[in-house]
C-alpha cells in the first residue's frame, strides 16, 4: 500500500535568486525529508561555495543529493557523484537556495 507519504513533490524556485520565503520552504522540506530517512534531490546550476571554501561549479546544470543537516537546517550535507575527492561537503541553506535558483528541487 503506497500513501502520500512515499511519494515526491516537486518544487521550483523560478527566480534567479531564492527570497527568504523560498530559502525557509527549503529548509523545512530539507529537515522534514531527511528526519524521514529521505533525500532531498536538487536540480542546481552555476557555482556555490561550501562552508570550507571549496568551490563547486555546474554551469550546464547537476544533480545532487541533501543527506543532512545540522544548525536546524542552516547547514545542509551534500552527497555529490561528480568527484570521488568531492563526494560529501556542506553549503548553507541560502547558498543551497540560490543554487537551485531557476531550477526545483525534490522533496518527501
Amino acid at each position: 500500500e503506497t500513501g502520500k507519504n512515499d511519494a515526491y513533490r516537486s518544487v521550483e524556485i523560478s527566480t534567479p535568486a531564492a527570497d527568504d520565503k523560498q530559502t525557509d520552504t527549503l529548509r523545512a522540506d530539507v529537515v522534514k525529508t531527511v528526519d524521514d530517512g529521505r533525500a532531498v534531490v536538487a536540480n542546481i546550476a552555476g557555482t556555490t561555495t561550501d562552508t570550507d571554501g571549496g568551490i563547486h561549479s555546474f554551469e550546464g546544470g547537476h544533480y545532487i543529493s541533501v543527506v543532512g543537516y545540522r544548525d536546524g537546517g542552516n547547514v545542509v550535507k551534500i552527497a555529490d557523484s561528480a568527484n570521488p575527492d568531492t563526494a560529501s561537503y556542506e553549503v548553507t541553506v541560502e547558498h543551497l537556495a540560490d543554487w537551485i535558483a531557476t531550477r526545483g528541487y525534490a522533496t518527501s
